[in-house]
């Protein structure tokens, strides 16, 4: 088991490695790159991308993050001119690196990643950035954890290398690229975290060794979210929400299914969904079909006030998510632990790490994937006894405040840093640290 946290004195200097930064779609990285500052340690930040977007979120700016971050240069799709970037680039960094520069085209060693040039632009900004010297690098996806440590070996770097797990990549990825895609990282890597106890099993069952991985969900900041006890005052509508992206593995379709049926018994609920997407023609058009444009409202994407308030105006929350034909599914579904810590309660379905994510029966409900009848069930119990709903989001808020606390989890990051700075990590027997409830889809009502 893990030793009780000890807090190090001196002050860490840590690399993020991710895809895209800053991302307005993945806060959790941000919420952890601002939990190590605040704790005194250093983070700078590897991307290969930035997104296109006018909307910033506020601690980019605050903590002054763009100034630590280093992009690589972008790779071009056509091969050709991927090539020809390349050259340019062996050329500017000859005489800093050489033997790094031709160890990266060692296909032989590095597979894809070196037969494709991508290893050589990944390694561009860390070479830009030469002078610092790093105790942990943290890569963020498994995808990301194969470039970091190929990074290191090709660098000649003394950072461990710590890799995050978080859904997609232990799903969807391997099915296009193989099984056997994370070999190299779990023979090189230092250390490996995954969100839920359901991606743990399955980065085991890629290869990842069991005694190197531990899970740390995604956490929140209860305090930037208001409790309120949910009531039904006289006359009022049910108010349900979803808040989630407008593809395939959130199961939007399911839950406006399920809403549709049961607004036939009880006309006075109303359906707001948050997001976008690719799907949001056909799901308009699937509205239309059930007849329910006055119950069901798509209202696009929607910024962090704009959610909170949806949540602060409702009384249910649910999130319906499936496997997606591609094999893609969610994480942990941290929009789960936002509803419940304003006090919503939840209905989700038995889908990857969702039964990490809520007390079932207790903070809401869990139901099997694409089960419309057990959706509408649920849904048609909650809007009976609303008399529940005070103490289920009690419930909820409790439950988030102590198991997704971001200050008690980003302590927790910083242990399994010290650990493996101090290499002395011991069998991992917490994958199911937080205790892992057995979803019934039937408990209670």
């Amino acid at each position: 088991m893990l030793r009780p946290y000890t807090l190090l004195s001196i002050k860490m200097k840590i690399a993020f490695v991710v895809h895209t930064f800053p991302s307005l779609s993945e806060t959790f990285i941000l919420n952890q790159i601002v939990g190590l500052i605040q704790e005194g340690h250093d983070v700078d930040i590897y991307a290969e991308e930035s997104e296109v977007s006018d909307k910033i979120h506020p601690d980019v700016n605050k903590y002054n993050l763009t100034s630590r971050t280093y992009y690589q240069p972008k790779i071009p799709r056509n091969f050709l001119l991927r090539v020809a970037k390349a050259v340019v680039i062996l050329l500017r960094y000859l005489f800093i690196c050489p033997f790094a520069l031709f160890r990266c085209l060692n296909f032989v060693a590095y597979g894809r990643q070196a037969s494709s040039l991508r290893l050589l632009y990944a390694i561009v900004p860390f070479i830009e950035s030469r002078t610092k010297r790093y105790d942990i690098m943290h890569c963020h996806f498994g995808n990301e954890g194969v470039r970091g440590v190929f990074t290191r070996e090709v660098l000649k770097l003394t950072a461990k290398v710590v890799t995050t797990f978080y859904g997609y990549d232990v799903n969807a990825y391997p099915l296009t690229y193989g099984k056997n895609v994370y070999l190299p990282l779990f023979k090189r890597g230092d250390h490996y975290i995954a969100i839920s106890n359901f991606i743990g099993k399955e980065a085991i069952s890629l290869g990842c060794p069991e005694a190197k991985l531990i899970k740390i969900p995604l956490g929140l900041d209860p305090a930037e979210y208001h409790f309120r006890p949910r009531s039904l005052p006289e006359g009022e509508l049910i108010k349900i929400v979803t808040v989630a992206r407008l593809v395939e593995k959130k199961g939007i379709e399911y839950s406006i299914q399920a809403v549709a049926e049961v607004a036939k018994k009880y006309p006075h609920i109303q359906y707001c969904i948050a997001g976008d997407g690719p799907l949001r023609a056909s799901l308009e058009q699937l509205i239309k079909t059930l007849k329910v444009e006055d119950k069901v409202k798509l209202l696009g994407w929607k910024t962090k006030d704009e959610v909170q308030q949806l949540y602060d105006d409702s009384h249910i929350f649910i999130l319906a998510s499936v496997t997606a034909a591609n094999g893609d599914k969610e994480g942990q579904g941290l929009v789960l632990q936002e509803a419940q810590s304003m006090g919503l309660p939840v209905i989700a379905t038995i889908h990857n790490g969702f039964p990490d994510s809520i007390r079932d029966g207790t903070s809401g409900f869990l139901v099997p994937e694409r089960d419309i009848p057990s959706l509408a069930h649920k849904l048609i119990y909650l809007v009976e006894n609303p008399e529940v709903w005070s103490e289920m989001g009690h419930a909820g808020r409790t439950f988030v405040e102590e198991v997704f606390d971001n200050q008690k989890l980003t302590q927790k990051l910083i242990h399994v840093y010290q650990l493996v700075l101090d290499s002395e990590l011991e069998p991992s027997r917490t994958l199911a640290c937080q205790g892992t409830q057995q979803p019934t889809a039937n408990s209670q009502q």
